[in-house]
């Protein structure tokens, strides 16, 4: 029995799930420990009527809670360290995050560094790592997502760019997972079609590439598969009608399971997605759909089980490989998703450079198969060319 697989499984967070839990927002923080809270999201957001009424709200409930809102769509240390400084200046005890995935990891990623010793990229997982990040620092959080792709109110990581070098960091603490989450549906009615879609797609490849994933973790692939089969039924329905409610809120359930799914890796979609993000500044859920077939053909040989239980779940027209292959491009043309990475901006002249940064990228050791930076090299090719043979 020597040779059997262990893991270590852990599973997320409250979720307080439905129209209408935003208004309840003041009772989370309360049951959170959270008096005096600092609310996070990104700059376009922040004179929504969703911002200003929770702070309202907030304040007539006798908190002492300001915004900060300097949050870039791809996040970058920089806005880190001046939400930091606010949340000490201000003595805020508590983080809110809310809007979408950025927003999300930067409320995370001031709650831990607000306080801490060390510089803020000497606690990434690459550098100091988990064991450098003092838990007993890192304020309570409360996550309000705004959008259905990144899942990253349930999730104890963050995604923040170093600027100097241009690398995408992950922070990583169990502390850092949201002590409560509130999922209402109808703070997602007003994104717009493409995000919806592109969103969606970056909670399709959380899904797909946790199920993938070779660790043992029966828990988190179930979740994956049925978050697959959410996705493919209302991801449509939501992008077609903003205005539904219940696809709406299947795709907020969805996204969460995504990021509850991953807690068994990801793969080399992100590997990829993750750097040429941080070089040409492209969204995040876009990238990783221009990606997505890429990575498919390049692992085909060894995900034909996984793929032929996903199209026996999700009732696809063709079973194993091919048929996920032809859901995925179905779907991005759908959407309007680019078929290549030029059509993304990405500099074929840097495909070396980025190969390097993506055989680094901490989502590679979970690819289905051992990926250099030669393969990374030759998927980056095959998306600019658009090829997936």
């Amino acid at each position: 029995m020597a040779d059997f697989p262990s893991g270590v499984w852990r599973y997320p967070t409250e979720i307080r799930f439905g129209v209408g839990e935003i208004d309840k927002l003041a009772d989370a923080c309360g049951d959170a420990g959270i008096r005096r809270p600092l609310i996070v999201t990104d700059a376009g957001l922040v004179r929504n009527s969703m911002i200003t009424g929770a702070r309202d709200d907030l304040q007539d409930s006798g908190m002492a809670a300001e915004v900060f809102s300097r949050v870039r769509g791809n996040p970058i240390g920089a806005n880190v360290l001046e939400g930091a400084e606010m949340f000490r200046d201000g003595d805020f005890d508590g983080v809110i995050g809310f809007g979408g995935g950025s927003a999300l990891d930067v409320a995370k990623a001031i709650a831990m560094a607000a306080h801490q010793e060390r510089p803020l990229f000497e606690l990434h997982v690459r550098s100091g790592g988990p064991a450098a990040i003092d838990g007993s620092k890192i304020a309570p959080i409360i996550a309000v997502p705004t959008t259905a792709g990144t899942g990253s109110e349930t999730g104890r990581a963050s995604l923040i760019t170093e600027e100097e070098v241009h690398e995408k960091r992950i922070f990583l603490h169990a502390k850092m997972m949201p002590t409560i989450v509130i999922e209402d549906p109808q703070l997602t009615v007003g994104l717009p079609a493409n995000l919806t879609a592109w969103t969606g797609i970056d909670a399709l490849a959380h899904c797909f590439e946790g199920f993938c994933s070779p660790e043992l973790h029966p828990f988190s692939d179930g979740v994956a598969l049925e978050g697959m089969r959410l996705i493919k039924e209302f991801l449509p329905r939501a992008v077609e009608d903003g205005r539904d409610l219940e696809a709406r809120g299947m795709m907020l359930a969805a996204a969460s399971m995504g990021s509850t799914a991953f807690q068994k890796g990801l793969g080399a979609i992100h590997s990829l997605s993750h750097p040429v993000g941080a070089r040409f500044d492209t969204h995040h859920g876009l990238t990783n759909g221009v990606f997505f077939p890429y990575v498919i053909a390049h692992n085909r040989d060894v995900i034909a089980d996984k793929c032929a239980r996903i199209s026996a779940y999700l009732g696809l027209k063709k079973s194993g490989v091919d048929g996920v292959m032809e859901w995925i491009l179905d779907l991005r043309k759908a959407f309007d998703i680019p078929h290549t990475a030029k059509e993304l901006g990405v500099d074929p002249d840097r495909v070396d450079e980025i190969a390097a940064a993506a055989e680094k990228d901490p989502s590679t050791g979970s690819n289905p198969k051992p990926m250099t930076a030669s393969d990374m090299a030759t998927v980056m090719r095959n998306a600019l060319e658009g090829t997936l043979d």
